[in-house]
């Protein structure tokens, strides 16, 4: 394909230079009203909002993106109005004398230097690199024959972001970016926390659709999967049954301790383990727990003259125990009727990572059935198993796993303390520590203002959809550099679909249109538009009550 020589192109002149930024004049041809250029095989506007400039001035060359486009009037000697065109330039990096793209700015031009049209010659220079990788994930919004690849080794390996409002194209990206990492890199291991069923569902009928081909996927039900309470650690116990605000919460802690240590310690005995601690991942009965709670609450000597030293003591710990044990939406934790033996992790574990009966790239874990206030429960264990995993899996390097967080902010809050906190310190645990340890996490959400500060400070790599509430534009405007934070204004203005790239894994922030995913994910936004026209006219109020009470809900 041959392409006209692009320095020909010569759009305007730089009037203005500033350390974040410049102003340039566009040239008389491209003033009119259809300032149409040709390049390559494409014809677009010359300078518009969004495309690419370079800026060249003896052994000079800058990268630039337009920003803003505006006009100014000045009248002639005869009184005639005559308007000049100005555009804004964002500086991204300059293309050293090999060609190569070097993000950044070393070197400034004067004004009076011109501004030329860009073409695929300057884009590959920025490109060039990551296209190496081969992990395409959309076209350059500006010329969309150019498909873009990131670097995977950043973007998993430091973790990533994407974010963006309802409608965007949240879950689109992530599939179409799913789908593109499994076709770049056919050894990956994902897991993901899908909240709303868009991902993997079952149909009426018992059947799994999913948004990837059925060899690459993992289904596992929340309300069906067995996440035995057993391998949660002493402090997450006490989460789970204890009220620190209780006077007696101390007491309880170090009771709890000492039983569970006394009980791991017969189960070690049986497994031939020397030494066993109180988070050693074994089994234990907590029945037998609870017997020992309740013969200490109920002690008394001396023919009942006399009550024990923990009399008592241990009220509220029964019955908050009794409570969590009677609770259907537990079940999946304390009831385990597969995993309830030390011999059963090994098979938990396989399946979990992949490596079961059924190998998959992707292991989707579906909370779409799960009550709103179990979840956090469920995403901490889920954190948590896939971080002990690999921090004790001596090929951890050759076994990355990523963990995908859909809705992340329902459950990694920004705010202290809460029902949720005990989520938020496994979450942020990853984040601080996972990638030493091959676990790499991914967080998917709305609104990045109430996400958890730390989970995105340690992110290097974001992938930012239509974004209009003003707060959230303004938080990711800071993460972005200085020189570039007015890129965030086009935010409000992208397309379904349509990306911008930050950080370490894109050479410079890049407007991208994602991939359209193929199969695509199940969208859960109603149409009310045809349910008014031709919904149902009556519904099943007792399948409605039972669902209610059994705490089980239908997809249709």
């Amino acid at each position: 394909m041959s392409e006209p020589d692009n320095e020909s192109i010569l759009l305007a002149y730089l009037t203005e230079v500033r350390g974040n930024g410049m102003a340039a004049r566009v040239t008389e041809a491209y003033t009119n009203s259809k300032p149409l250029i040709s390049i390559g095989d494409e014809t677009m506007l010359a300078a518009h909002v969004g495309s690419y400039v370079v800026i060249r001035q003896e052994e000079i060359a800058v990268m630039a993106l337009v920003f803003k486009i505006w006009e100014q009037d000045r009248y002639s000697d005869r009184n005639v109005r005559l308007v000049d065109r100005y555009i804004s330039l964002i500086p991204v990096g300059e293309i050293g004398a090999d060609g190569t793209f070097i993000r950044g700015m070393r070197h400034y031009p004067t004004p009076g230097a011109g501004v030329y049209a860009v073409g695929m010659k300057e884009i590959n220079a920025i490109f060039s690199r990551f296209r190496a990788y081969e992990f395409y994930i959309g076209q350059l919004s500006t010329h969309k024959e150019y498909q873009i690849s990131l670097d995977p080794r950043a973007f998993f390996g430091r973790h990533f972001a994407i974010l963006g409002q309802s409608g965007s194209g949240k879950s689109w990206t992530v599939a179409s970016l799913i789908q593109s990492t499994i076709k770049a890199m056919p050894n990956s291991h994902m897991i993901m926390l899908d909240l709303h069923g868009e991902y993997a569902w079952k149909t009426p009928g018992g059947l799994v659709k999913s948004a990837f081909p059925s060899h690459q996927v993992n289904y596992v039900e929340a309300t069906e999967m067995e996440m035995p309470y057993w391998i949660m650690s002493y402090a997450e116990l006490v989460d789970l049954f204890v009220d620190r605000d209780d006077k007696n919460a101390s007491m309880q802690m170090s009771y709890m301790r000492e039983v569970i240590q006394v009980l791991k310690r017969k189960e070690g005995q049986r497994i031939g383990l020397p030494t066993v601690s109180v988070d050693t991942p074994i089994y234990f009965s907590l029945a037998e727990m609870y017997m020992h709670f309740k013969s200490a609450n109920e002690e008394r000597r001396d023919f009942g003259k006399v009550q024990g030293a923990l009399f008592g003591v241990f009220d509220e710990f029964l019955i908050r125990m009794q409570s969590r044990f009677n609770d259907v939406r537990y079940d999946f934790l304390l009831k385990p009727k597969i995993r309830n033996t030390s011999e059963s992790m090994a098979g938990l574990l396989r399946k979990f990572v992949g490596l079961g009966e059924h190998k998959a790239n992707i292991n989707i874990v579906d909370l779409s059935s799960v009550p709103t206030d179990i979840r956090p429960a469920i995403s901490a264990q889920v954190g948590r198993l896939v971080y002990e995993f690999n921090y004790w899996n001596p090929q951890r390097r050759d076994f990355p796993i990523t963990l995908i967080c859909e809705e992340a902010h329902a459950y990694i809050p920004r705010e202290k303390g809460g029902q949720f906190d005990g989520t938020k310190r496994m979450m942020e645990r990853i984040a601080k520590e996972g990638r030493k340890y091959g676990v790499s996490i991914g967080v998917v959400s709305q609104r990045p203002t109430e996400l958890s500060e730390t989970m995105l400070a340690q992110c290097s790599s974001f992938i930012c959809l239509r974004t209009s509430n003003p707060d959230d534009q303004a938080y990711i405007k800071r993460l972005m550099p200085e020189a570039e934070g007015d890129m965030a204004d086009v935010l409000s203005s992208l397309g379904r679909g349509e990306a911008l790239v930050l950080g370490e894994a894109a050479p410079l922030p890049t407007r991208v249109q994602i991939y359209r995913p193929n199969p695509e994910p199940k969208s859960n936004d109603v149409d009310y538009y045809e349910s008014w026209r031709g919904g149902a006219h009556d519904l099943d109020m007792d399948e409605i009550i039972h669902l209610w009470r059994t705490q089980t809900r239908k997809s249709k």
